[in-house]
C-alpha cells in the first residue's frame, strides 16, 4: 500500500492552529505518510510536527464553509485546526483517520525513521539477559542461564534466555511450561543480595477443576527456598476471581501440594476497568466548569488513585516479604503480563538502589516489561479519547509510571532521574519514532526484525545531551531500601501527566530552574570551602614545623 492513496489533500493553506499555551497561528498544513505538519511564516512560531500514531480520535465541525477538526492525542493533548473549505476539511479528516489507524506494524514510522544524531550506543544490545545475570552471578551460584526458550519454542512471550534455579534442568522446565498459563513457567525476576531472597514471576498454574498438579513445578519453586524457610505466593487476583479461573482451566497453587508456601491474594484490576478509569480521569481533568464538588466527585469516580494504591500496596508487600521477613516470593495473576509485572518491578524500585538510576531503570523496563512480554502494542493501541474500544487496551504501563512518580515524589533525593524521564517513557510507549515499544513480546519483535530495521529508544536517550534533560539535580545515591507511604493522604494526582495541557507549568519550570541554579551554586561554594580547608591545613602544618625546634 502506498501512503499517497490515503492522502486525498496533501496540503492546505490558511489553516489556523489552536493548541495549549500557544497563541493561534495561521499557516500551511501538510500531510505526510507519518506526520501532520503545520508551518507558519510568522516570526518565532514553532512548527507543529504530530505523529499520526499519536492521534487517538478526531471530531469534525462545520460553520458555513469553514471546517474545524479537533484532534485528541494519546498524550492527552487537544489540538484544533480551522480549515477553509468543506471539501478540504473532509479530505484531511478522512486521511488523518486512515493514517492514524494503520493495521500493519511495518508501515509505522519507526520503520521509516532515520536518526539525525550520531549513534554512540546500540540500545538494542544495552540490556541483554546475559549482562543482567552477570550482576547476580558474583553473589550467588544457585542460578543459571537457560536457553530452553531458544527460538521461542516453549513460551512465545518470554525471551530466548531466562534465569532459573541451577538444580532444575531444561526438560523439567518444559514440563512446568505446560502447567503454567501461556507457558510462563516461574523465572527469576530479582535477587536480593542482602539476604539471598528472590522474586520470581510466572503465569497462573493450570490446575483446573480437577486439582491437576505438576511435581516439576513444585520442585522448581521449592528450589528457591532455604532449609526450614517458607515462601509467599502473591496472587494479584481476588480469591473469588482465582477460584472462578479454575472453571476455565486456570487456578492457583493448592496448599496440599505447596505446603511451604503461603498464598496471599491482592486484587489488582486489569483490562477495561483500568481503561474506563483513565477515560473518566482525563475527562475530569478536562472539565472546565471550575466546580469544586464536581471535580472531587469526578476524581473519586475515576478510581485512578485507588488503582495506584492497590498496586503500590502489593509491591510493598512483596518487598516486605523479601527484606523484612527474609522470605522468597512468587508473583502471578492470570497471564502474568500485566499486574504481575507492575508488582514485581515496583518491588525492585523499593528494594534495589540500582533500579533508581537512569540505566538501572532502563534495564528494569527492558527486563520486567519488554522481555517479560507485556503486550505494549495491544495495551497502548488507544488512549483516553478513542471511541472504538477494543478488548485489550489498558493503561497498565502508565499506572506503573504513576506509581514510580508517587515514590519519586516521596523520596526526591533517591532517584537519579526526574519526572520528565517518566513522561518521556509514557509518550514513547504510545507513539514513537523508535522501535522499542513495538510488538507485544520478544517473539514478535524478532519476526519484525526490529533490531535491524528500527532504532532503539535507548540509543537516543543515553546520549549525554539527552541524559542531562532527565537528570535529577537533588539526587544523592541512597543504598537503602525505601518504604513509600501508601496512605490515601500520601498519594496525589500526577499533574505532570494529567494536567500538563490544562495548566501552564511556566512558574513550576522557573522554580525548578532556580532550584538547579541554587544547587549548582552550592556545589561551587562547597568546592571553594574544600580548597580553603586544604590550604588552612597546609598552613597549620607549616607553622607547626617552624615552631618545632
Amino acid at each position: 500500500m502506498e501512503f499517497a492513496e490515503l492522502i486525498k489533500t496533501p496540503r492546505v493553506d490558511n489553516v489556523v492552529l489552536h493548541r495549549p499555551f500557544y497563541p493561534a497561528v495561521e499557516g500551511t498544513l501538510c500531510l505526510t505518510g507519518h506526520h501532520l505538519i503545520l508551518s507558519s511564516r510568522q516570526d518565532n512560531t514553532e512548527e507543529l510536527w504530530l505523529l499520526h500514531s499519536n492521534i487517538d480520535a478526531i471530531d469534525k465541525r462545520f460553520v458555513g464553509s469553514l471546517g474545524t477538526i479537533i484532534i485528541k492525542c494519546k498524550d492527552f493533548r487537544i489540538i484544533q485546526l480551522d480549515i477553509p473549505g468543506m471539501e478540504e476539511c473532509l479530505n484531511i479528516a478522512s486521511s488523518i483517520e486512515a493514517l492514524s489507524t494503520l493495521d500493519s506494524v511495518t508501515l509505522m514510522y519507526p520503520f521509516f525513521y532515520r536518526p539525525m544524531f550520531e549513534v554512540i550506543e546500540d540500545g538494542w544490545h544495552s540490556f541483554l539477559p546475559e549482562q543482567e545475570f552477570e550482576l547476580y552471578s558474583s553473589a550467588t551460584s544457585e542460578w543459571r542461564l537457560s536457553y530452553v526458550n531458544k527460538e521461542f519454542a516453549v513460551c512465545p512471550c518470554y525471551p530466548p534466555v531466562v534465569i532459573v534455579p541451577k538444580s532444575i534442568d531444561d526438560e523439567a522446565l518444559r514440563k512446568v511450561a505446560t502447567f503454567r498459563h501461556g507457558g510462563r513457567f516461574p523465572i527469576l525476576s530479582y535477587y536480593h543480595k542482602k539476604n539471598g531472597m528472590v522474586i520470581m514471576r510466572s503465569g497462573q498454574p493450570l490446575t483446573g477443576t480437577n486439582g491437576r498438579r505438576c511435581k516439576e513445578d513444585e520442585k522448581l519453586i521449592n528450589a528457591t527456598l532455604r532449609a526450614g524457610k517458607r515462601g509467599y505466593i502473591i496472587d494479584t487476583r481476588s480469591l473469588n476471581v482465582a477460584q472462578q479461573a479454575r472453571a476455565k482451566g486456570g487456578g492457583f497453587e493448592q496448599e496440599a501440594h505447596y505446603p511451604q508456601w503461603r498464598r496471599i491474594h491482592k486484587s489488582i484490576e486489569r483490562y477495561h476497568i483500568l481503561q474506563d478509569s483513565l477515560i473518566k480521569l482525563v475527562e475530569a481533568c478536562n472539565d472546565q466548569t471550575h466546580n469544586m464538588d464536581r471535580w472531587l466527585s469526578k476524581l473519586e469516580a475515576s478510581n485512578w488513585l485507588t488503582h495506584v494504591k492497590e498496586i503500590l500496596t502489593t509491591a510493598c508487600l512483596a518487598a516486605q516479604c523479601i527484606d523484612r521477613e527474609g522470605a522468597s516470593v512468587l508473583i502471578h495473576g492470570a497471564e502474568g503480563t500485566d499486574s504481575t509485572l507492575q508488582a514485581a518491578s515496583l518491588a525492585q524500585i523499593i528494594l534495589e538502589p540500582r533500579s533508581r538510576t537512569v540505566r538501572g531503570f532502563e534495564a528494569l523496563i527492558e527486563r520486567e516489561w519488554l522481555q517479560a512480554g507485556h503486550p505494549f502494542q495491544q495495551r497502548c493501541a488507544q488512549s483516553a479519547y478513542c471511541n472504538s474500544k477494543q478488548k485489550w487496551e489498558a493503561p497498565v504501563f502508565l499506572l506503573f509510571l504513576d506509581c514510580v512518580w508517587q515514590i519519586l515524589r516521596q523520596f526526591p533525593c533517591s532517584f537519579e532521574f526526574n519526572e520528565h524521564f517518566l513522561i518521556m517513557l509514557f509518550e514513547h510507549a504510545y507513539a514513537s519514532q523508535f522501535g522499542t515499544f513495538l510488538g507485544n513480546n520478544e517473539s514478535e519483535r524478532c519476526k519484525l526484525k526490529l533490531q535491524q530495521k528500527t532504532m532503539s529508544l535507548w540509543s537516543w536517550v543515553n546520549r549525554p545531551s539527552e541524559l542531562s534533560k532527565f537528570a535529577n539535580p537533588l539526587f544523592e545515591a541512597n543504598n537503602l531500601v525505601i518504604w513509600p507511604s501508601v496512605a490515601p493522604q500520601s498519594l496525589q494526582l500526577w499533574e505532570g501527566i494529567f494536567l500538563r495541557w490544562n495548566r501552564s507549568s511556566k512558574y513550576v519550570d522557573e522554580a525548578y530552574e532556580e532550584m538547579v541554579n541554587i544547587i549548582e551554586y552550592n556545589r561551587e561554594l562547597q568546592a571553594k570551602v574544600n580548597i580553603l580547608r586544604r590550604q588552612l591545613a597546609e598552613l597549620e602544618t607549616e607553622d607547626g614545623l617552624r615552631e618545632s625546634p
